[in-house]
């Protein structure tokens, strides 16, 4: 389960930016997860709470917001929304799309005191 490293790596970039930024809590986390990102969100919650307990973000919640996947058709030459990695342009059904976003997995915004 991949969240598990997610949510540990989240929580070392909260404990780096508390000893830059000088805050000793976590209230909120608003992450952005990508839909392409292969991130399941409830999991990703369960695995923060259990890697937060005893630190500065015991408690924070986890506000995620999914941002979809979007590609470039190579034949429309247009942005299109992509379910998956290997779906066809919703245009013109063709195969030579490029994926652009909804990779992500991004610290957007911090709640701390």
């Amino acid at each position: 389960m991949h969240e598990l490293a997610l949510a540990e790596s989240v929580l070392q970039i909260l404990e780096e930016q508390a000893a830059v930024k000088g805050y000793t809590r976590v209230k909120t986390v608003h992450l952005e997860v990508g839909g392409l990102s292969c991130v399941e969100p409830e999991a990703l919650r369960f695995q923060f709470e259990a890697v937060t307990r005893g630190s500065l973000a015991e408690g924070a919640r986890l506000a995620i917001n999914r941002v979809p996947g979007e590609g470039w058709c190579l034949p429309c030459a247009r942005s299109v929304a992509v379910a998956s990695f290997l779906a066809p342009c919703p245009r013109c059904g063709r195969y030579e799309v490029q994926v652009t976003g909804g990779e992500e997995l991004q610290i957007k915004e911090l709640e701390v005191e």
